[in-house]
């Protein structure tokens, strides 16, 4: 259930948290590349967004960028597994980093880095201007945001995560979230019921 987002320029892909919870929805990711894969980049490291990430690093020899603001959720991937249920190994390399803001180039790829904390402490949303929508991760869905009871959770955070570095976005932007269906910066600002505009 959560999103997965390949993005396809000039020959080049690039992967966006690698979601993968089985090697049938592996095969379908490995089934759309048509180009080189240039890259992944991570949202944040909450274990339903880097569970394919072993297997993708496995066949692929590309960098990994997350945030490096707080690393604790990386660092801790294998406890953090165990707490859902899942028995998965903490990651054997360091990914590259994301900077808090400004923009940012993978391979064809530019997009500017928003820090959107509040859902994690790591969290980045991932703005590409030119094409008019961003990336959102579990920062902002669908007339809902991202739950705020996990490690470093917080609403006001959140909160102002969204209303600064969100909802100043220009109201046409689609926003493609981390789960269920894409939205609308103009959307949400009139009907996110948690964080009005």
């Amino acid at each position: 259930m959560e999103n997965t987002y390949l993005l396809t320029k000039d020959g080049q892909h690039l992967l966006i948290d690698p979601g993968f919870s089985s090697a049938t929805e592996y095969q379908e990711f490995e089934e759309k590349l048509t180009g080189e894969l240039v890259g992944v980049v991570l949202t944040h490291a909450h274990v339903d967004h880097v569970m394919g990430l072993s297997r993708v690093k496995n066949d692929y020899d590309v960098p990994v960028y997350l945030s490096d603001e707080d690393r604790f959720l990386w660092d801790n991937f294998g406890s953090q597994a165990q707490m859902f249920g899942l028995r998965q190994p903490d990651f054997n390399f360091t990914p590259k980093a994301l900077p808090s803001g400004g923009d940012f180039t993978v391979g064809n790829f530019e997009f500017e880095c928003l820090y959107t904390p509040g859902h994690s402490p790591d969290h980045i949303s991932l703005y590409f201007k030119e094409e008019q929508w961003v990336i959102a991760g579990d920062a902002l869905f669908k007339e809902s945001i991202g739950r705020t009871d996990l490690y470093k959770g917080n609403f006001e955070v959140l909160e102002k995560s969204i209303k600064e570095k969100l909802y100043v976005l220009p109201e046409e932007t689609k926003v493609y979230p981390g789960h269920g269906p894409a939205t609308t910066i103009g959307h949400e600002k009139k009907h996110n019921g948690f964080v009005k505009g």
